[in-house]
């Protein structure tokens, strides 16, 4: 007995629709949200959140040297450049798994608001990336005092 599956002329239809839409989503309707790019695309994940008086990111760059990561700010955008290479020559025929990735990484961010980039401070640490970026005096919060007559 063979099995026939039904032919639904409009099912590829549904599917090119719900692309668009999420095409026009994202372009449109939501600019400048990052989506999430999957691990080993050629990216590196990162943290940021801001104090009162700086942009925080973190970013987990294991097994690289700090003189090989470039980091720079133009305008509001953030890159961090790097390449990460194999200590060793192994054929491939030999791996049992192969998990770890090896080759260039950039990852850009846009930053939430201007930093002042002539004091940003950047540290390196146990594989942990931290860049510190003061936020520009305009919008930093200022309080105000009142004079009671």
């Amino acid at each position: 007995m063979s099995n026939l599956a039904r032919w639904e002329p409009f099912r590829e239809l549904v599917s090119l629709r719900e692309a668009m839409d999420r095409l026009f989503e994202e372009s449109f309707v939501r600019p400048g949200v990052e989506r999430l790019a999957p691990v080993g695309a050629g990216t590196v994940a990162v943290d940021m959140y801001q104090t009162d008086d700086a942009v925080v990111v973190k970013s987990s760059i294991p097994g690289i040297k700090p003189e090989e990561i470039d980091i720079s700010i133009t305008g509001d955008t953030l890159t961090i450049k790097g390449e990460t290479r194999a200590e060793e020559e192994v054929h491939e025929e030999n791996y049992l798994r192969r998990e770890r990735r090896y080759g260039a990484f950039c990852r850009t961010l846009t930053l939430p608001l201007p930093v002042v980039t002539a004091k940003a401070e950047a540290e390196f640490e146990n594989g942990v990336l931290t860049l510190t970026l003061p936020k520009a005096e305009e919008v930093k919060p200022r309080t105000i005092n009142i004079k009671a007559k």
